[in-house]
């Protein structure tokens, strides 16, 4: 009897003190596929290091927060937070949470691990602040390429139409 208790509290301590599983993900955002090897479990939030953001999005961690050319969300990095988070001496950063702060759409398949995010409103302000649409381009009736730039200087009206 003595042994089995000796036993389980072994095993009790393996279990608080082994390190948590890392789990491989995917992320995907404006056409690129983006593997992680590995992520913070957790049923809710992607959480990566911080070194593989820049690859998910375009955002690198600094001090003063995770930034996107002028755009900056403040990080604490001190102490844990929703954004950021210490585990066994790795730091861990989230994702999700940056994308719920930025406005961003985010789909999670919990099937198969993968976390699919939309555009970040905030990079559309160059586009009201300069009056200008992005370039784009499509098939006209005829089947030639138009850009939108090859009208640049000149009026132009976009009809669009849905069947939905």
């Amino acid at each position: 009897m003595a042994n089995k208790k000796k036993l389980i509290v072994l095993l009790a301590c393996v279990l608080v003190t082994a390190p948590a599983a890392a789990e491989s993900s995917t992320a995907l955002y404006q056409g690129r596929t983006v593997d992680i090897a590995e992520t913070l479990p957790d049923p809710t939030d992607l959480w990566v290091a911080p070194a593989t953001l820049e690859s998910i999005n375009d955002f690198v961690l600094k001090p003063e927060g995770a930034c996107w050319e002028e755009l900056c969300v403040p990080v604490d990095q001190a102490e844990d937070n929703d954004l950021f988070v210490t585990r066994e001496e790795r730091g861990w950063f989230n994702v999700s949470e940056l994308a719920r702060r930025l406005r961003q759409s985010a789909v999670y398949d919990a099937d198969h691990s993968v976390w699919s995010f939309g555009e970040i409103p905030a990079t559309r302000q160059s586009y009201t602040q300069s009056a200008q649409a992005p370039d784009f381009e499509l098939l006209d009736r005829q089947g030639n390429l138009i850009r939108l730039s090859d009208f640049r200087g000149k009026k132009v009206l976009i009809v669009t139409w849905a069947s939905w």
